[in-house]
């Protein structure tokens, strides 16, 4: 059975994206948050988390937004690995994924993750996808959690975990520190919290 990991850049606050300046609007009232804490070492921290060989689980916004960046951005290893692994999309037009190799994962999101993970392939990583990280925590679906938590506080936006997610409970696998201050942590999913 394969491996999926969630990765997400997060504040202090448990923001990962913030608050748009109106309703719909792409112009966030923090845009660029994290650019300010981007080191060599930081990149490093990523490619190493990563692993070399992997298949990408993105919900439809990240996909298209990616899609627009990756396949034009310079060669690296970040770059190189997002082109080349297989997109597995949450979407309701899979005959759209233009950026390949890509396939959608069906009406019911989470029985697609299930087949997924149950198939030969290399580990899972889903990036960003607010949306359905909170689906797969709920469904026992997530193997491990990275989150690169920066020292600012948003405020207002989107948080890591819906309102309506069930309490989890999850054990520090390893933390590092970047030379800017952005703690990279690795969490193990347990189990549901208990009492709950």
């Amino acid at each position: 059975m394969r491996t999926l990991r969630i990765f997400e850049h997060i504040s202090l606050d448990g923001i990962i994206a913030p608050a748009a300046r109106k309703e719909g609007d792409d112009d966030y009232v923090h845009g660029g948050w994290t650019a300010g804490f981007r080191s060599v070492d930081g990149r490093e921290f990523v490619v190493e988390a990563q692993g070399s060989g992997f298949d990408l689980l993105l919900g439809r916004r990240t996909y298209d937004l990616w899609s627009e960046y990756w396949p034009k951005a310079q060669k690296s290893p970040i770059a190189d690995t997002f082109n080349a692994a297989k997109k597995y999309v949450a979407t309701r037009r899979p005959e759209s994924l233009t950026w390949g190799p890509a396939k959608g994962l069906g009406m019911d999101v989470a029985e697609g993750v299930r087949q997924v993970k149950a198939s030969d392939g290399p580990n899972l990583i889903l990036w960003g996808s607010s949306t359905i990280t909170s689906l797969l925590l709920e469904r026992g679906l997530v193997d491990e959690v990275v989150l690169f938590v920066y020292p600012v506080l948003l405020g207002s936006g989107i948080r890591f975990f819906s309102d309506t997610t069930s309490p989890q409970l999850l054990s520090l696998v390893s933390s590092k520190a970047t030379s800017t201050g952005v703690q990279f942590n690795t969490y193990r999913y347990v189990s549901p919290l208990n009492g709950t």
